[in-house]
């Protein structure tokens, strides 16, 4: 492993403080009594409070003075500053832990532990004079230097890519992330509060399962040695709650992880949180109700309000909701009524609208597509989209005035789809007649279609009462709640390529650049500014600003290349 100037100055420090006789990592408890937050909102200058506190935290600041120095440290709940004098943490003639160890030895990324008192400073600043100070564990690893002065913050650790794939760095950096990972465990325990206080049995079911069933959707396959058998990870947790309802609970939900073999985008992970409940006796219509006091509550739990900003809009979590059928929708968007249509008449519908089509498609497939494309995008606040075709829902009830329509609503908000939710098909001869249906777009090629599951069609053999069942996927809820724009940044460790494999292709986009003429110094400098491909220089159209923001990075990270010209850039973009 091939170390910066830094890693090996950290390392020899390393090496000093173990000479010395310190164990850098030492492995005894060291028991805390209070966090920053608490100490910043409770201090009392005239009350005195706070005379023997015990804390831990890293080191993100150090300003050394002489036999005096101030720190910053952050623990979990936030930052808060030391007073560190030589003469506290140094008892009797031997000073080699100030002057030495602290001043020469400890780096901003150390975890330490103080004991002393609080006190204002003539600044006015909270801070916590230290009495005793214990290495907890030396960072040999230099953390990004963030700055932040008047509000502004500088040299941000903000690339995505770096981000995701060093989430544990991006929590020490970046604050506010630590806020969106608490909100995600409020938003859940705000939805269990609510599901417990009916009575609801939280419960779990397989990962591994024979069939995968429960939606459309592509799934994993991995394979068990000792069962010489192929195995799926399931896609959604349907069939196996509703055989629960089947066994007598009146109500079950799951918070689950459920995985799809399929693509990844700011709004898809292969492996992603969904909540599935389902309650006996209960229809869609009631089921609309409760999604609706679910959202209003979580939104309240959250913010304290119903009114929630995300991006430039403001979404009204306050029931109730709009309420359109999906045939209705088309109809709104594109005039075209094609509620009596056929699969043939519908495809001529896509062509007129623009919108890619291929045989494997069935007549569900084609209506999703159509209102995919030209009706959801539309719906900002939320809207209850229900009643759709039969052959977009082999798991759901017929509508009870129209046979061609199924009793399902799916909620979209911003334009995305956060729930879907079913009055549940409890007959047993047409769950396996619509299972049929599925095979058959199997065999057309419709790689999502679901799989006949026997043993769910054996279960409702035995009766499964009236059900309505609601699926909510977590992340992209927590999306909307905590105003994120993309998935990875509410899944604490998302998917990601290889490290190996980025860097492989990293050379080739830096190969394209040379052939295009770019210099090989000012390869990197293009990338970190965002154009991370040739397709991305070649859209630049004035090469002037082109040429500023190349300035100003070389200048910015004092890098020792010649200036840029508008010329030069513009001879690039030829």
């Amino acid at each position: 492993m091939q170390l910066s100037e830094q890693e090996k100055i950290r390392r020899n420090s390393l090496d000093e403080i173990r000479k010395m006789g310190i164990d850098p990592y030492p492995a005894e408890e060291f028991k805390t009594n209070v966090l920053s937050d608490e100490v910043l909102e409770n201090f009392d200058d005239e009350k005195q409070n706070y005379r023997e506190v015990v804390m831990a935290g890293r080191i993100m600041s150090r300003r050394i003075m002489g036999k005096a120095s101030f720190a910053g440290i952050q623990d979990s709940a936030g930052r808060i500053q030391l007073y560190i004098t030589r003469d506290d943490i140094c008892e009797g003639e031997n000073k080699d832990f100030y002057n030495i160890v602290f001043k020469r030895h400890l780096d901003i990324g150390d975890i330490i532990g103080v004991k002393g008192f609080v006190f204002r400073t003539k600044m006015g600043e909270i801070t916590v004079h230290v009495k005793e100070l214990t290495l907890l564990s030396k960072s040999v690893r230099p953390l990004p230097v963030v700055k932040e002065k008047e509000g502004h913050v500088y040299d941000a650790f903000s690339d995505p890519e770096m981000r995701y794939r060093q989430r544990y760095v991006d929590l020490i950096v970046n604050p506010r992330v630590k806020e969106t990972f608490r909100k995600r465990t409020k938003l859940i325990q705000s939805m269990r509060e609510l599901f417990n206080s009916k009575d609801y049995i939280e419960v779990e079911t397989p990962i591994l399962q024979p069939i995968p069933g429960g939606a459309a959707a592509r799934p994993f396959i991995t394979h068990h040695n000792t069962l010489d058998m192929d195995l799926y990870l399931r896609i959604a947790d349907e069939l196996y709650l509703k055989k629960l309802i089947v066994g007598g609970y009146e109500g079950v939900y799951e918070f689950a992880k459920d995985f799809r073999n399929e693509g990844m985008d700011r709004s898809h992970n292969p492996e992603f949180t969904m909540m599935e409940i389902y309650v006996a006796y209960k229809d869609y219509n009631w089921m609309m109700g409760f999604v609706e006091d679910i959202f209003e509550k979580v939104a309240l739990d959250l913010h304290g309000k119903t009114l929630i900003p995300y991006g430039d809009k403001e979404i009204e979590f306050k029931k109730p909701y709009r309420k359109i059928s999906m045939l209705d929708a088309i109809k709104e968007y594109t005039a075209y009524d094609i509620s009596d249509s056929s699969e043939g008449e519908i495809r001529k519908v896509c062509d007129k609208l623009g919108i890619e089509h291929d045989p494997s498609m069935g007549k569900g497939k084609l209506i999703d597509e159509i209102f995919g494309e030209k009706c959801e995008p539309n719906f900002i606040q939320p809207t209850f989209i229900t009643d759709y075709p039969i052959e977009m829902s082999p798991l759901v009830k017929k509508h009870r005035e129209n046979p061609e329509l199924t009793e399902r609503f799916e909620l979209i908000i911003n334009g995305q789809e956060m729930c879907n939710a079913y009055s549940e098909l409890n007959d047993p001869i047409d769950q396996l007649e619509r299972f049929k249906e599925q095979v058959e777009l199997l065999e057309k090629g419709d790689d999502e279609a679901m799989f006949i599951d026997m043993d769910f069609v054996r279960a409702l053999e035995y009766g499964m009462p009236p059900t309505s069942g609601l699926g909510i996927g977590i992340d992209r809820l927590t999306m909307l709640m905590t105003d994120q724009p993309s998935i990875q940044d509410v899944i604490f460790f998302p998917q990601m390529k290889p490290e190996e494999r980025q860097k492989t292709k990293d050379k080739r986009q830096k190969e394209d650049f040379i052939e295009l003429g770019v210099p090989e110094e000012w390869v990197e400098p293009l990338m970190a500014l965002g154009y991370d491909s040739v397709e991305k220089l070649k859209e630049v159209e004035k090469p002037g600003k082109l040429a500023n923001d190349l300035n100003g990075y070389k200048k910015k990270n004092k890098l020792d290349l010649p200036g840029l010209s508008p010329e030069a850039v513009a001879e690039w973009l030829k």
